[in-house]
Parts: structure tokens; C-alpha cells; sequence
């Protein structure tokens, strides 16, 4: 609120000395549109989000569009990764492959990232605007973007497969993640003289090495992740990373039953090992002592490894807590004739790496939305103690079997784990945290809307609603860059 005061006082800052961007709002929300209009396959509009409106406070009239991004024209825009602290955003579009990043001081483009290799099913930038990491699917590469000053460039590492790739707050780490495989990969980026050394082709390249790109003279080298025996670290179809806060460790979630695998569980990985000095180590993890459960994989790791009954497929980690989201098994038969899957959120703690034990005040782990089996749904901490979680296909689990509430958005109390599911109104797809003002933005059905984060309300989206299909939402003047769904 002092945000607003401010501004509307005439000064040109508001809070973390940001300046107050053309549109004169300090509470804006970014909406990534699909098919605007008969002449436009893409649109970033934003609105005010303090007020609810897709105007200036006090206009004559807010009837008409939503400000929007200038210079903006990507095809079917899809997800947005929100780095508010940077005042900038990146959007992937899904009908032409691009990665198009916007100043969000100025409002405006800043360019679409060039040499991306086609779609791309997962897709990130580091904070710092100088690496790309792209999961190209359909050309079995993982693409790493070189925007430093040294090797700079487009490299193309082959990997059959990939489907995901997740990357550390930093960027000093991206894992590669096959799919319906148990093996996990990452890129290292060669120094100048280690590229010399290993330029005499594949016969050259360094130890483990699956790909060196360019051939002859490599810039970045793919590797597999080894056990501390030097074999290929075999966990139970791993489909992300998240990272803990300082981002020196990779937790990885292993998605078991729901990608067609055995147990799912959370795996702890070092990350230091991951960006050794590619001339100076073989690139295996740490040596240790400590066996896991067969339940968990065949290696052996000295953090440990947490199995998670409730299925995992993303996580969200807040300080030493993390929440774990999949879908579980259950014993009654849905449609099809095959067994019904459920919705869960389980709670671990990080310092223990276990599971926080159940009890009747604060259950572990709870039933939320249903959703499509292995599928990474959105997750978003917000005001009053609440997590939010945006499901796929809610309607075709556990819930709808047995006749119970269905929608797609799950709001879930975290200081008890009360769960409150919200009305079905399509797949949820976007969420944005409107932080300090107690309100969150969604996508839902290709449509906005906005809840109350202290009960769970709706409040009203007149204004705020929008021509064309709604797929993701941020919130452009977060404080944090956590404040995102997509890492």
C-alpha cells in the first residue's frame, strides 16, 4: 500500500529504489495471452494489480484492453520466468520456439534469444541474462546459450530424450533429464586452455565426456552423473532439480510410479562435483560411506535419500522446508479400468532429510488436487501462510471417482496443512503471489482470475479478465525473484 501512496504523491521510486516504470503502476501483473485477436497469435498484457483494473486508477474508462508490452510478438506465449529483482522477465513461446525477454522497467522487449535449435519442452536463463539452458525435444539436444565473453555462442550437446533441464539460482548448474530414463546429465563449459587441449576431436575430449560441441574445438562437454564407483548414477525416473537456497545442492525429484518407475522419492545431490575443473577431475560425486535403500536407487550418496509415498514431481524449498508434490496410486479403479491416481503434498525437512512426521493437528502427508500423473504442476508460496498448487486434468483422478471437490487450484494453510480446493474452473496453469496485499492471480481455463489469500475468496475479476486464452500469470514487482512457478 505505501508503494501506491507513493506513487500517487508524484515520486518516480518506489520500493528497493525501483523506478516507477511508463505505465505509472507499482503493482502490476504480467498476463501471457494466447490468440489476442484474429491478427495476433501473442500478447503480454499486464494489469494493476492493487487496484484489480486493466486501467490507470481514476480513468474515464476501463473497458478497453490491458497495458501491454511493447515490441512483443511471440507465437502462443506460454510460461514466464519472473526475476523481479532483475526488472526482468523472460517468455517462452510455444508456437515458434522463441525465448523473448522483457524489461520491466521500461516495459518493453529486450530481444528474443537467438540460437535455441527449435521448441523447446523446458527452458531457462540465469539471472545474470548470460546462459540459456533449453531441453530441445524434438532435436535431442540440450542447448546451452553462451552470452558470456568467452565462448560465446549456440551449443548444440546431442541428448537423446531430454525432455527437462532445471538450473541452480546461481546458473552455475543445469541437470538434464531424460525421458522415462533413470539417469541424470549436466553441461560443463570449458576454459580456454581446457578447449585447446581437447581439440583434436572425440578421441580428445576429456574423461566421461558424452558430447564436446563443436567437435574440434568444444566450448561446453555433456556428462552423465556417476556414483562414486564411476558407474552411471541410476535413480527412479528423475524429472527435476530444485536447489536449496544457496543453491549448493540439487534435490532431485525422482517421479517413480507416476513415470512408469518403481518408488518415488527425493534424491540430495552435491552440485559442487557438477562444475569441477573438467581437466582436474573424473566428475563422479564424493566418496562416502553410507548405503540407500534399494527403494531409493543403487547409489550411494552421504546426504541420503527420502522416499515419498505421495508422489513427486515438483517441490518448492522455503528456507529448510520443502514441498513435495505429486500424485499417488490409490486402491479404487478409475475410468479405463486402471487404478485411480491422487492428488498429495508432503512436507520434508531438509536438515533431517526426512519426511516431518504426521499428526492429527497437522497431517502429512494431505490429499490436494488431482492431476495428470507425472506432470509438473505450478507451485507458489504467497501471503498469510499459504501455498498454492495449480494442477493439469484434475478431473480425471481419485477426486472425480468418488464423487468429491475436483478443481485444479489446491490453497493449503501451511502453518496446519489445512487444504481448501477451490471451485473447478479448467486446468490451472498460471499463479502469481500479488506479496503484501494478500490476493494471488490465476490462470484458469485460459481465463484470470484472483483469490484471497486469507480465506480463499474470489475477488472480483471484472477488470482484469481478457480476449484469447490466458496461459501463465507473474507478478512483475515481487520482491523476490522466488516469487516465480517456473523454477
Amino acid at each position: 500500500m505505501a508503494a501506491a501512496a507513493l506513487a500517487g504523491c508524484g515520486t518516480t521510486t518506489y520500493f528497493a529504489g525501483r523506478a516507477l516504470p511508463p505505465s505509472g503502476l507499482a503493482n502490476r501483473v504480467l498476463i501471457a495471452i494466447q490468440n489476442p485477436s484474429a491478427l495476433a497469435t501473442g500478447s503480454l498484457q499486464f494489469v494493476d494489480a492493487y487496484y484489480d483494473i486493466r486501467c490507470k486508477y481514476n480513468s474515464a474508462n476501463c473497458s478497453g484492453p490491458a497495458f501491454s508490452i511493447s515490441g512483443f510478438s511471440g507465437n502462443l506465449p506460454y510460461s514466464i520466468q519472473n526475476m523481479p529483482e532483475e526488472l526482468t522477465g523472460a517468455v517462452y513461446s510455444s508456437g515458434d520456439g522463441s525465448l523473448t525477454q522483457i524489461n520491466y522497467a521500461a516495459e518493453k522487449t529486450i530481444g528474443a534469444v537467438s540460437g535455441l535449435n527449435g521448441a523447446s519442452s523446458s527452458v531457462f536463463i540465469t539471472r545474470n541474462q548470460t546462459y540459456i539452458f533449453a531441453a530441445s525435444q524434438t532435436s535431442h539436444v540440450l542447448t546451452v546459450v553462451d552470452k558470456s565473453a568467452t565462448n560465446a555462442g549456440s551449443y548444440p550437446l546431442s541428448l537423446p530424450g531430454i525432455y527437462r533441464v532445471s538450473v541452480n539460482p546461481g546458473g552455475s548448474v543445469a541437470l538434464a533429464f531424460v525421458q522415462n530414463s533413470n539417469y541424470v546429465y549436466y553441461p560443463v563449459k570449458l576454459t580456454s586452455v581446457e578447449t585447446t587441449a581437447y581439440s583434436g576431436g572425440p578421441g580428445t575430449w576429456p574423461k566421461g565426456a558424452m558430447d564436446c560441441e563443436p567437435q574440434n574445438a568444444p566450448g561446453w562437454c555433456l556428462f552423465q552423473a556417476l556414483d562414486p564407483s564411476g558407474n552411471p548414477l541410476i535413480l527412479d525416473r528423475p524429472v527435476k532439480a530444485v536447489f536449496s537456497a544457496d543453491g549448493s545442492t540439487a534435490y532431485v525429484l525422482n517421479c517413480g510410479p507416476e513415470c512408469g518407475g518403481t518408488t518415488a522419492s527425493i534424491t540430495p545431490l552435491p552440485v559442487a562435483p557438477m562444475i569441477y575443473l573438467v581437466g582436474q577431475g573424473s566428475g563422479t560425486l564424493p566418496s562416502t560411506t553410507t548405503t540407500l535403500s534399494t527403494q531409493c536407487g543403487t547409489v550411494n550418496i552421504a546426504a541420503g535419500c527420502i522416499p515419498i509415498s505421495g508422489g513427486a514431481s515438483n517441490a518448492l524449498v522455503d528456507s529448510s522446508i520443502m514441498y513435495v508434490v505429486g500424485q499417488q496410486q490409490m486402491n479404487d479403479t478409475c475410468s479405463g479400468g486402471s487404478k485411480c491416481w491422487g492428488g498429495h503434498l508432503t512436507v520434508v525437512n531438509l536438515q533431517s532429510n526426512t519426511v516431518v512426521p504426521s499428526t492429527s493437528a497437522v497431517p502429512n502427508p494431505v490429499s490436494i488436487s488431482d492431476g495428470a500423473p507425472g506432470a509438473v504442476s505450478r507451485m507458489i508460496e504467497a501471503d498469510d501462510n499459504t501455498l498454492w498448487i495449480g494442477m493439469k486434468e484434475c478431473t480425471n483422478g481419485e477426486r472425480a471417482n468418488n464423487n468429491l471437490p475436483e478443481g485444479c487450484l489446491t490453497m493449503v494453510n501451511t502453518t496446519n496443512n489445512t487444504v481448501t480446493l477451490m471451485p473447478y474452473l479448467g486446468d490451472a496453469t498460471g499463479i502469481a503471489a500479488v506479496t503484501g496485499l494478500s490476493k494471488i492471480y490465476t490462470v484458469e481455463g485460459g481465463q484470470v482470475y484472483i483469490y484471497s489469500t486469507v480465506d480463499g475468496s474470489a475477488i472480483n475479476n471484472q477488470y482484469v479478465t481478457v480476449t484469447g486464452t490466458a496461459y501463465d500469470v507473474a507478478y512483475m514487482d515481487a520482491l523476490t525473484d522466488a516469487n516465480n512457478t517456473v523454477y
